[in-house]
């Protein structure tokens, strides 16, 4: 997992060194040379290690695209059986998207290696990503973007489950290909890797190789996880919750380092617009113009109304565009990428937003009884107190949500009316064939915030500022890394 890795044989042995023990590790294997070369490595490296109390177990993911696919995962099956290594087959079952059939097939992937890994009793999965892949994410992702990137993470959180770990990631193809050579074994050829017609094809074919970039990959690494743990710190400083639904940054908050505060917001404007990505460079620049001038006022971007006050920034969902969301007994689901949902009723349940519904009072709203969610602490993280966050505000009158009129209130910390609306009007509502849910039945739906850029995809290098964020929304920490060190730190 370090830059320095002199060969694949190096990288692995250190990437077991590293790990907590006892583990078991779940290799994803699909009979190509890289994965085929990752599960030789561990089981030639586990075996000569007896003491470290690791043992493997392996996956092939079957997309069932193209003819022949069944027959090479059966294939796969034949050498992890003679190494003694259990091993599973997993098909993607059911219609395939038209469009973004990639991005379509890595959810799927990830989603059936998780699901064999549950199986198998493993404690993490670890795929064969090599040097090369990262040097094509490098270039597909510079021709986007003049910024720095990381390129493909050493160590992902998949869905909060499972850590999915790439040991292999600065070894090069031709050193795998060579060990594999050496030893007789044979690999498959996926002919879909000369398809011209896949970008990630076309750019390792005008690559090529950059003797500096795992310094530069290194610098970016350090670069962004110091983004993370400043971004962390500045959630403490100068950010507060009310009521799970609207945010509110501090004036001093706007006023810090441009690079934590373009960090902070873009991950906080996809968090509360449902969004898996952070808005792109031009929007987070019309953003980080707005909130850091001098005039109160609204825009609207990525799903989420920015209010700035002389009280600081306000962010909150914009109403419109929110799905419904139809839950079967016993079902889960994600609503407009804010709220993960449970149904244990005995009854179809549907997840909606307020907006033009009549479910909340005027009077002493409590977000429990709209929303089936428990208020979080607000000053969990913000606030020693450990204050709880008041209900809104008691008379929501017609005023423009631009106005400097406050809610007159204890401690000063009542809120604009204007934006504890919009913060409202976005609240989930719980109903059964159009009628409300009984306090009974609302009991038995469970609803949970829901990071839409951390909860499916979490990278080691948001770690950080995503747990801090779990804790300012009072939900449940993210699984920690399952590695005692990292390129020979503590961690």
């Amino acid at each position: 997992m370090s830059p320095e890795a002199a060969s694949p044989q190096l990288a692995i042995l250190q990437f077991l060194t590293s790990l907590q023990s006892p583990a078991r590790i779940l290799v994803a294997i699909s009979g190509g040379s890289d994965s085929t070369g990752l599960l030789l490595l561990l089981d030639e490296a586990v075996k000569a290690a007896p003491h470290l109390k690791i043992s493997l177990c392996a996956a092939t993911v079957d997309h069932a695209l193209r003819a022949g696919s069944a027959d090479e995962a059966r294939e796969v099956a034949a050498p992890c059986a003679s190494l003694g290594i259990p091993h599973i087959i997993m098909i993607w079952q059911g219609d395939k998207p038209k469009t973004g059939i990639m991005a379509a097939a890595r959810e799927a992937r990830y989603g059936l290696l998780a699901t064999a890994a549950e199986r198998f009793g493993a404690d993490l999965i670890v795929t064969g990503h090599t040097f090369d892949d990262q040097r094509e994410t490098l270039a597909m992702r510079g021709m986007r973007t003049e910024q720095v990137s990381t390129g493909i993470a050493d160590a992902v959180l998949f869905d909060r489950r499972f850590w999915i770990l790439r040991p292999l990631l600065f070894s090069t193809r031709a050193d795998i290909r060579a060990f594999l050579k050496e030893r007789g074994v044979p690999w498959i050829d996926d002919p879909s890797n000369e398809d011209s017609k896949y970008e990630r094809v076309r750019m390792r074919r005008q690559l090529s190789a950059d003797a500096g970039m795992e310094k530069d990959i290194g610098a970016a690494w350090e670069e962004r996880l110091a983004l993370s743990s400043r971004g962390a710190e500045w959630l403490d400083r100068h950010f507060r919750l009310h009521g799970g639904l609207l945010g509110q940054v501090m004036p001093d908050g706007l006023r810090q380092d441009r690079a934590v505060l373009d960090y902070v917001l873009a991950r906080l404007a996809a968090v509360f617009g449902g969004q898996p990505y952070a808005p792109g460079r031009a929007q987070m620049e019309r953003i980080l113009a707005f909130v850091t001038g001098s005039e109160p006022g609204r825009m609207t971007a990525g799903r989420v109304v920015f209010d700035l006050r002389r009280d600081g920034l306000y962010l909150a969902r914009e109403s419109r565009g929110i799905l419904p969301l139809v839950l079967q007994p016993g079902e889960a689901g994600v609503w407009d990428g804010r709220f993960g949902a449970v149904n244990r009723s005995g009854t179809t349940i549907g997840v909606e937003a307020q907006a033009g519904h009549s479910l909340i009072p005027a009077l002493g709203f409590n977000p429990r009884d709209v929303t089936g969610i428990q208020p979080p602490r607000v000053g969990a993280v913000n606030d020693s107190t450990m204050r709880e966050e008041p209900p809104a505000p008691k008379e929501l009158g017609a005023l423009d949500s631009c106005d400097e009129h406050r809610n007159e209130g204890g401690l000063g910390r009542d809120l604009p009316k204007g934006a504890w609306r919009r913060a409202i009007a976005a609240a989930p509502v719980l109903s059964a064939e159009g009628t409300p849910l009984s306090e009974e039945s609302a009991r038995m739906v469970e609803l949970t915030p829901y990071f839409a850029p951390f909860d499916r995809f979490l990278t080691r290098f948001d770690f950080i500022f995503a747990n801090r964020l779990s804790a300012v929304f009072a939900t449940a920490p993210y699984a920690r890394l399952p590695l005692r060190s990292i390129d020979g730190k503590t961690i």
